[in-house]
């Protein structure tokens, strides 16, 4: 099985991994190593899966699942992590051992931590989630100050291939007009650069060190499940922890 690996100047105790589609036992459309429980697989292959990629990634403690509705909620987990599954798109921790997780399949999983490696968040970023603020919620979370907090962004679809409407470019542009520059139109529509928004909504808020894979999920379909692509499909899985 092999997974992502963020490439970021943090401690080397800091782990922070995306899967890919391959390495699991899930039957198309979810083949082969879907994550998420939400999306008509077997509930057994996604079990199946989701012990295999513990194994795999020495993923130290039970892992803290959410369930993702495109909010800007971002909850902070303790040392006990979390006693059921919340409604929310991010996590936050300064614990060690805590393992901080989301399920993307176009949108983007960025992961935040401390210079110090002390403190992380993970968020899932669809468009509504960046629209209503939910880097600031996570950035506002750490003791550490901005400038010392470093980022990855994941892979996720990419600028040539997510078409939107002028809604999204109203909203991301009252966020911050300096976003109009993440959008091409294109027939009527606009292409939009996810990761862009997130880079730019990041140097917004003080954050320096900032390091992206440019993955697309939609073009890269050996590699990454893709929902605008396929429809039905599966979903990867970031995992951060310490």
């Amino acid at each position: 099985m092999k997974s992502l690996i963020a490439q970021w100047k943090v401690p080397s105790f800091v782990h922070a991994h995306t899967t890919l589609r391959d390495g699991g036992v899930s039957v198309a459309p979810y083949a082969s190593l879907n994550l998420g429980a939400h999306v008509g697989d077997l509930p057994a292959s996604v079990q199946r899966n989701r012990e295999r990629v513990q194994q795999e990634l020495h993923i130290p403690s039970p892992i803290n699942w959410l369930a993702q509705i495109h909010s800007d909620r971002v909850v902070r987990i303790g040392a006990d992590g979390l006693s059921d599954i919340p409604e929310a798109d991010g996590a936050y921790t300064d614990q060690a051992g805590v393992v901080l997780t989301v399920l993307t399949a176009d949108c983007l999983p960025v992961f935040l931590a401390s210079d110090d490696g002390q403190e992380l968040a993970l968020i899932h970023c669809g468009w509504r989630g960046l629209a209503h603020g939910i880097l600031s919620n996570a950035v506002a979370l750490f003791k550490a100050p901005p400038a010392s907090i470093h980022a990855w962004l994941g892979p996720c679809i990419g600028p040539n291939a997510f078409e939107v409407g002028a809604d999204v470019l109203e909203a991301m542009t009252a966020l911050n007009p300096n976003h109009t520059n993440a959008f091409k139109p294109s027939g009527g529509k606009y292409l939009a650069d996810l990761a862009h928004i997130a880079h730019t909504e990041l140097l917004s808020l003080g954050l320096k060190e900032i390091s992206a894979s440019k993955a697309c999920t939609y073009t890269e379909a050996e590699k990454y499940f893709s929902y605008r692509r396929d429809g039905t499909t599966g979903r990867m899985a970031s995992f951060l922890w310490r």
